[in-house]
């Protein structure tokens, strides 16, 4: 049996993108934490650590999007290189800032100005899918990504705040700033696997990706998956703690994306030829199944057991996310889209780290994880709910003929 991922990696080009946009987006994990590790250590207030760690990830989670819906319109080229300038300067500046001690203004202002950082992940999905669209090896392709994408969330967070305590407070961001300034510069370099621009010049004002229906859905449905994979990540440090056996939380966390991992890998090999929307609809069943038995698990490994069988959907769910969007989406506004998507998983993320510890403290830790549960239900029903709009059948506006033509 051919290897699917050795096909798709064999068209020239992909290589050297793949692994340039891997780099690049190393900072997705790396700055939010590692800006919380720099601050925490150098100015001893968690409170501006994490208030200046949130100014850069909800202001990123804004202005990607619409920096994405630029790169639809003038290129990756034309719009990446000032936008990772931009982010790579402010960065620098942050670094300066806390490492000089200046007026806590400048902080918050750097790390605005950090958020002008794109997204990677959207550029790589749409290289691959002008690479294989209409095509089976599409799927193979999105599933590498979102493994790829779990690399980066293990292996970021935990980069950043290791170099931060080995070796000096600045030394996590320095590193993530360094990733994202050399892995960009030579993603850009790869001008042969560059999609091509669908804006046509003097045409009709091209309408947001986020008023299109199809994107709606999807989106709100990952804000609530986003929300479980942070619930879990909450949850289990506390109960972990609880148990008095606090360093087992990254042992729990681990297998959580382990499953994810694996999975999504088995089911880019298999490439399943069933509809997407059913797909995921089936992914997003087993996610909100998997969550039920959380709050139950009463030891370290009950708890590392139920988190690596409720881990097991989140791969799938993302990879049918991204398909359906490429399905769905015209393609003069295909890396928006992705960008909305994405988006709506950070921004799960933060609304579900905020809302699980508020749980922890008030009601305890083994009860942080309802919020996965019902996450997994509100992600179950959007789903459900957006089935035919999923499928192409939904033409009830006029946005349906466009996202119709793209599938």
């Amino acid at each position: 049996m051919a290897n699917p991922y050795k096909e798709i990696f064999s068209v020239p080009g992909t290589v050297g993108f793949s692994a340039a946009g891997f780099l690049a987006r190393l900072p997705i994990a790396m700055a939010p934490i590692g800006i919380v590790a720099m601050l925490s250590q150098t100015r001893g207030e968690y409170w501006l650590a994490g208030a200046v760690s949130a100014t850069f990830a909800l202001t990123n989670a804004l202005i990607s999007p619409q920096v994405s819906r630029l790169v639809d319109r003038y290129g990756q080229a034309a719009v990446l290189t000032p936008a990772t300038i931009v982010s790579v300067v402010a960065f620098l500046l942050l670094i300066a800032g806390t490492n000089q001690g200046w007026p806590v203004w400048t902080l918050f202002a750097s790390a605005f100005l950090a958020a002008a950082m794109p997204s990677i992940p959207a550029m790589l999905r749409a290289r691959w899918s002008e690479i294989f669209r209409d095509r089976p090896e599409l799927n193979t392709a999105f599933a590498f990504e979102s493994a790829a994408d779990e690399l980066v969330y293990i292996a970021g967070a935990s980069l950043s705040v290791g170099l931060a305590v080995a070796l000096f407070p600045e030394a996590g961001m320095l590193i993530s700033t360094a990733f994202l300034a050399v892995g960009s510069f030579f993603f850009l370099l790869q001008r042969g696997t560059e999609p091509r621009i669908q804006y046509v010049a003097g045409s009709k004002p091209q309408k947001s990706a986020i008023r299109l229906r199809p994107v709606q859905i999807i989106t709100l449905a990952l804000i609530f998956v986003g929300s479980t994979f942070a619930t879990a990540e909450v949850s289990a440090v506390a109960i972990t703690k609880e148990l008095g056996q606090p360093n087992a939380a990254s042992l729990v966390i681990g297998v959580y994306a382990i499953g994810s991992f694996v999975v999504g890998l088995v089911l880019g090999a298999l490439n399943p030829k069933m509809a997407l929307q059913k797909q995921l609809l089936i992914a997003v069943a087993v996610l909100a199944l998997t969550a039920l038995p959380l709050p139950f698990a009463g030891s370290v490994p009950l708890l590392a057991v139920a988190v690596f069988v409720s881990g097991i959907a989140i791969s799938p769910t993302f990879i049918t996310a991204f398909g359906l969007v490429e399905r769905r989406v015209p393609g003069a506004m295909l890396t928006e889209g992705v960008t909305w998507v994405t988006t709506g998983i950070g921004i799960g993320m933060a609304l579900g780290a905020f809302v699980a510890g508020w749980a922890v403290d008030n009601f305890g830790a083994q009860n942080g994880f309802w919020v996965s549960v019902a996450a997994g239900i509100g992600a179950l029903t959007t789903i459900s709910l957006g089935q035919r709009t999923l499928a192409g059948e939904d033409c009830d506006d006029s946005v349906c003929p466009l996202a119709q033509a793209a599938g």
